[in-house]
């Protein structure tokens, strides 16, 4: 039985309905169905904190999906999962290949830009200043472009490239 016929959070079973109407109103393939309800199923599975779950259904997810802004939402899930597990490397690499598909999301260059900051501090606690300023840097110019893609979110990051001089 499909993930979404048997979770029992109302947001996720509204999801699901309103999902499921849509699929059945707006012309789309088999494939493209199918896709989606992997996709749907790893969401879900993702989170009630089901990373290997939701993984398996990204990976059939991906499998399935061909197009490309599509794919990119799949491939930054992904992302998120590797970031909450801590693999931080792969996390990176995700993200990378959303913005590859997708370059205008704002939450993957956010996510990116975290990443670099806690390496950034990683290097401070470890006594590499010079590391930890080229995280910083890094985390400055994926911050930027999160805020240039959405102006007024992040403001927490903003108010961090001005403390810095960080801001152009």
């Amino acid at each position: 039985m499909p993930r979404s016929r048997i979770n029992g959070n109302f947001i996720d079973k509204t999801f699901s309905i309103v999902a499921n109407i849509l699929l059945r109103i707006i012309p789309t393939t088999s494939g493209e169905k199918e896709a989606f309800s992997y996709y749907r199923d790893g969401m879900s599975a993702q989170s009630e904190g089901n990373y290997a779950e939701a993984l398996q259904n990204y990976y059939e997810a991906m499998r399935l999906e061909i197009d490309p802004y599509d794919r990119s939402y799949i491939l930054y899930n992904i992302g998120l999962i590797h970031t909450s597990n801590g693999e931080h490397t792969k996390a990176l690499e995700y993200y990378f290949r959303a913005l590859e598909r997708n370059p205008f999301l704002p939450q993957a260059f956010n996510n990116m830009a975290v990443i670099c900051h806690y390496r950034g501090e990683q290097a401070i606690r470890q006594g590499d200043s010079e590391i930890a300023e080229a995280w910083f840097d890094q985390a400055a110019e994926y911050w930027k472009r999160a805020i240039s893609l959405t102006p007024g979110n992040y403001i927490e990051a903003h108010n961090w490239l001005k403390i810095t001089r960080r801001f152009e």
